[in-house]
């Protein structure tokens, strides 16, 4: 029996934080379903040109008690980058901390505002050691 990705649910706190998050990893709204009597918003976000790989933000209106927790059972998102460094960069000077720099050229974790833990992967083989990630100690945990 054949199977097919369909998509990944994160729940998120704050909808535009977090959409706003995955606009800088260069994903965009595919889809939005607003769903008044269960009180809560899905947006389906992927990659330009990617629409069968979507990250689906789910949001409740009401809040959720159960976020930010440490969401390590969930594991991660995985993304693959043309420049890791480049990425992390642009991702560091818009305030998002690089938890696990990308020291060896090749991969990197960063945490969404919700506490999901994204893998960033370097297309291709992995670019040489340089700073300042070389040298960049972990930051908490990913």
């Amino acid at each position: 029996m054949p199977t097919r990705y369909l998509h990944t649910m994160v729940r998120v706190l704050d909808l535009d934080r977090s959409m706003a998050f995955y606009r800088l990893l260069g994903l965009e709204e595919i889809r939005r379903i607003e769903n008044e009597n269960g009180r809560f918003t899905l947006v389906f976000m992927a990659p330009p040109g990617q629409p069968e790989c979507p990250v689906e933000l789910t949001f409740n209106w009401d809040g959720d008690t159960g976020l930010p927790s440490d969401s390590r059972n969930f594991g991660h998102l995985a993304y693959q980058v043309d420049d890791i460094y480049a990425t992390c960069a642009h991702l560091q000077a818009n305030g998002v901390v690089i938890n696990r720099p990308p020291r060896d050229g090749h991969m990197a974790f960063v945490r969404s505002p919700d506490n999901v833990s994204i893998e960033l992967l370097q297309r291709g083989p992995a670019l040489p050691p340089a700073e300042p990630w070389a040298s960049m100690p972990n930051t908490g945990h990913w």
